[in-house]
């Protein structure tokens, strides 16, 4: 048995590679952006091979800094950037067209057609979801549908699909192994969650082959050995879940109740609803936690398209910092957001209002707005996104939220935090290793080699870091409430005028 664990945690904006050791602790990383495409407004994607060199090189990097070359991993857990799509050359291997990110919109008048076909309930039923541009499905079908020969070559058997996780270790295995786990199934909207199968209606329906699809497997076991001249010894991958399901994990969020929220690119809130599948009624989604051994875990989702994106927007597109990290002494500078409220609808709106043709909107400029109140409002604009999720996740649970853990690369802002706690009106608690998206992956795979015995053991190591609650008076929170329910309210009608 190796000395630790590697974890491949492939974002939207950056591949990372984090070496853990058997007491949790992190010792190592490597982390390198890479290019994002935005063909045409509304249309975002990756270059697939950009994204496995990328992984690729970080994974050597993490482990030359710890003094391997993969003799000492016992493993490799794997989580992703879900609903991104990529199809590829079953003989190849290569790419036919750049991934399809998982916030672009180029399909939102097909889903609308689908929609007009009565099949919201349906595809709802069987897959927990909503129809939307923003799952897999109608990516895959538009590959299909444009790129010359696709259709043909798909039918013939000659091509591949897969999440990000599927196309790691398809090239972790030299092409061997094509798979993915339940929790990335369940958000391509063609895999039935009840079933744990791929809907064959729904591969018709969208007219997709089944040839192409991975094999489904839990998320926790051994789906194959690395084929890579690089590392001395072939290692199991043993872990995958889609990044929001292994955030879940780690955090150890294990019993029917427990929420969290990964602050990243967007954001994610997650609460275990046990073995059994939630249907929302307050227009969250119902998706596939993780499967271990024969148990499956369910949870409700509520996915904000912007979240820390919209510091990467002030940065890049306003020029008003200078890196993502100067926000929270920028938004410090003013006492408060000076009346202003910033909807960060850049790629539409998701849960619980699900518009996909929203656009952003900063409301209540005045002579008096400074670049430091929109950075506030830009912060709290993502707390306010939270807490519409929040209360329709109460509804559906029918249960108050208690405390709500947070992880992420934005929830080390202080200042958001509070003002998260603030807007809640309930604790946030920050553990004290916040990588809990790679963690979790290596909890899984750690779990299927037996480098971990058990889930018990496991959750020995979760320990916070701060405790956040709330400061605020009702009066305020109420204040700011009000202006935010205006703000979207702006927001959707001006969308859909």
């Amino acid at each position: 048995m190796g000395k630790y664990i590697l974890a491949l945690d492939q974002g939207t904006s950056s591949s990372r590679a984090i070496v853990f050791n058997h007491s949790g602790d992190i010792c190592s990383v490597a982390q390198k952006e890479f290019t994002q495409h935005f063909p045409k407004p509304g249309w975002v994607e990756h270059d697939p091979k950009e994204i496995w060199s990328s992984q690729y090189s970080v994974m050597l990097d993490a482990l030359r800094q710890v003094g391997t070359s993969g003799g000492d991993i016992a493993a490799i857990g794997i989580t992703n950037q879900r609903e991104t799509t990529i199809v590829w050359d079953a003989a190849t291997g290569e790419p036919i067209y750049n991934a399809i990110v998982w916030q672009d919109r180029r399909t939102s008048e097909y889903c609308d057609s689908l929609k007009k076909q009565k099949l919201t309930d349906e595809i709802r039923q069987k897959t927990g979801l909503i129809i939307d541009a923003y799952f897999s499905g109608t990516k895959i079908r538009w590959i299909l549908e444009n790129v010359p020969g696709a259709r043909k070559r798909a039918e013939k058997g000659e091509l591949r699909f897969g999440t990000v996780d599927s196309w790691l270790i398809w090239n972790l295995s030299g092409g061997k192994v094509h798979v993915t786990d339940v929790s990335n199934a369940s958000r391509t909207m063609l895999f039935n969650i009840n079933t744990l199968q791929w809907d064959n209606e729904l591969l018709e329906l969208l007219n997709i082959p089944l040839s192409m699809m991975p094999e489904v497997c839990s998320s926790s076991e051994t789906y194959g050995y690395t084929q890579l001249a690089e590392l001395e010894e072939q290692i199991p991958i043993s872990g995958i879940a889609g990044d929001q399901q292994a955030a879940l994990f780690g955090q150890m969020c294990t019993t029917p109740g427990s929420v969290k929220n990964t602050y990243g690119t967007g954001c994610f809130l997650l609460m275990n609803t046990g073995e059994k599948p939630i249907m929302s009624k307050n227009s969250l989604l119902t998706t596939i936690a993780w499967k271990i051994g024969s148990t499956v875990n369910y949870a409700l989702e509520g996915s904000i398209f912007v979240g820390g994106s919209v510091v990467q927007w002030l940065r890049d597109g306003l020029g008003i910092i200078k890196s993502s990290s100067d926000i929270e002494a920028l938004a410090a500078t003013v006492p408060d957001n000076g009346g202003v409220y910033f909807v960060p609808a850049l790629t539409g709106m998701g849960a619980p209002y699900w518009d996909q043709y929203a656009k952003g909107g900063i409301h209540g400029i005045t002579r008096g707005t400074k670049a430091a109140h929109i950075a506030r409002a830009a912060l709290e604009g993502i707390a306010f996104q939270t807490m519409d999720i929040v209360h329709a996740m109460e509804k559906d649970a029918g249960v108050p939220l208690s405390e709500l853990k947070v992880d992420g690369g934005a929830s080390c802002n202080n200042l958001m935090m509070q003002f998260q706690s603030d807007i809640l009106g309930t604790m946030v608690i920050r553990p004290k290793v916040v990588e809990t998206t790679a963690k979790g992956a290596s909890y899984l795979a750690g779990l299927a080699v037996g480098f971990w015995s058990s889930l018990d053991e496991i959750k020995q190591q979760w320990q916070a870091d701060r405790i956040f609650k709330p400061q605020a008076s009702s009066e305020v929170t109420a204040r700011l409430q009000a202006g935010w329910k205006d703000a979207i309210k702006r927001t959707i009608n001006t969308s859909t005028d």
